[in-house]
């Protein structure tokens, strides 16, 4: 079972280590605190948040 797992845990390694792979996931992570920033925003102001949609973050969009 032991070198069944291992076998797993590399081949899981070995699909996710492609550098887009990992800036995709920290898009999406990013997209999300966003999104849950902008729906606390409009919580607290009933109003509404920013809503302009600019990227101003910096992360290179490809």
């Amino acid at each position: 079972m032991k070198p069944i797992l291992l076998i797993a845990l590399a081949t899981a390694i070995v699909l996710t280590s492609s550098c887009n792979t990992f800036i995709g996931m920290g898009r999406d992570l990013r997209l999300t605190g966003e999104g849950m920033e902008k729906t606390a925003g409009k919580a607290q102001t009933k109003g509404g948040a920013n809503t302009s949609g600019a990227d101003n973050s910096g992360v290179p969009v490809y």
